[in-house]
C-alpha cells in the first residue's frame, strides 16, 4: 500500500478551491487549505484529510506555515485578484523548493457580449479618467478598492456591493458610501437579480473585475447586453506563475506526483 509523505497546502478562499479541496478529499491526500475568513471556511467540506486554517501570513508566515503543516506541493487557488498573496506563496515555494501550482480559473470568452464593455488595466486608469463622471455607478470590485472612489462621491452617484462582514461594510461607510447605497450580498447572484438590482437602482454603468463565471462576469456581461448598461471590466493582474492550468485533472495529478507515495 501507498502511504503520502507530508501535505498538499491549498491556498483557498474561492469557490474554486472548494471544488479542487472536494477532488482532494475523494482521492485522500492529506491537505491543509488556508482561508481568510471564517465565511470562507464554510465552503469546504467536513473530511478527515482535509484542515481548514483561517490566516492571512506573510512570506514569513508561510515559510513556518509550510514547515509547521509539512507542505510538500502548493496549489495556488486563490482569487485572481488577490496578487499578494499568490506572490507570496511563489516566493515561499521557492526558497523552500516547494512545487508550485496555480489553478487560474478560466476567463470569459463572450465576443457577442463584449461589444459594450470597456476594458481597463487597473482601478487606477479608471479613477484618473472621466469614465464615471455622472454616471450611476454600481461598483463589484471588492471592498479594499472602495477608497479609491471617495474623490468620486461628488462627481457621480455611486453604489456598491459586497460581501456581507463588518470589516467590508465599514470600508464602504469610511469612503463615503451611505447605507441605502450599500448591498451587502454572498454570490452567486442570478441574472434575474442583477438585473432587478441595476433597475432598481437606475444604474448607468457597472465596474467589475475579470473575475469568470465563478465570480458571475458571464453574468454581468449578459444583463448589461440585455438593458444597454456600460461595463467597465478590471483585467486581472499580471502575475508570474511558475506554473499553472485551469484543469482539475492537472491539479489532482499535481498533487499525486508530489505527495512523495512509496
Amino acid at each position: 500500500m501507498c502511504f503520502p509523505k507530508g501535505k498538499i497546502w491549498l491556498v483557498g478562499g474561492t469557490s474554486d478551491s472548494a471544488t479542487i479541496a472536494r477532488a482532494i478529499a475523494a482521492e485522500q491526500f492529506p491537505c491543509t487549505v488556508t482561508v481568510t475568513t471564517s465565511a470562507a471556511r464554510s465552503l469546504y467540506p467536513q473530511r478527515q484529510n482535509l484542515k481548514i486554517e483561517i490566516a492571512s501570513m506573510d512570506i514569513s508566515q508561510m515559510d513556518k506555515f509550510c514547515w509547521r503543516e509539512q507542505i510538500v506541493a502548493i496549489v495556488d487557488a486563490s482569487h485572481p485578484y488577490a496578487v499578494a498573496v499568490s506572490e507570496g506563496a511563489i516566493a515561499t515555494a521557492q526558497t523552500k523548493q516547494i512545487p508550485y501550482l496555480r489553478y487560474e480559473r478560466p476567463s470569459v470568452n463572450f465576443p457577442s457580449l463584449d461589444k459594450g464593455a470597456i476594458e481597463l488595466d487597473s482601478l487606477e486608469t479608471l479613477v484618473n479618467g472621466d469614465y464615471l463622471l455622472g454616471q450611476r455607478v454600481l461598483l463589484t470590485v471588492g471592498y479594499k478598492a472602495l477608497p479609491l472612489f471617495k474623490p468620486w462621491q461628488n462627481r457621480a452617484t455611486l453604489f456598491t456591493r459586497l460581501l456581507p462582514a463588518l470589516n467590508s461594510l465599514e470600508v464602504a461607510i469610511s469612503a463615503g458610501f451611505s447605507s441605502d447605497r450599500i448591498i451587502a450580498l454572498r454570490p452567486p447572484v442570478s441574472a434575474e437579480l442583477e438585473k432587478a438590482l441595476w433597475q432598481q437602482w437606475q444604474i448607468s454603468l457597472v465596474v467589475t473585475k475579470a473575475s469568470g463565471r465563478a465570480g458571475g462576469e458571464d453574468v454581468k456581461r449578459s444583463v448589461a447586453a440585455e438593458l444597454g448598461v456600460s461595463l467597465i471590466v478590471i483585467a486581472r493582474p499580471k502575475v508570474a506563475y511558475p506554473q499553472q492550468t485551469s484543469n482539475l485533472s492537472d491539479v489532482i495529478a499535481f498533487c499525486r506526483q508530489h505527495l512523495l507515495l512509496d
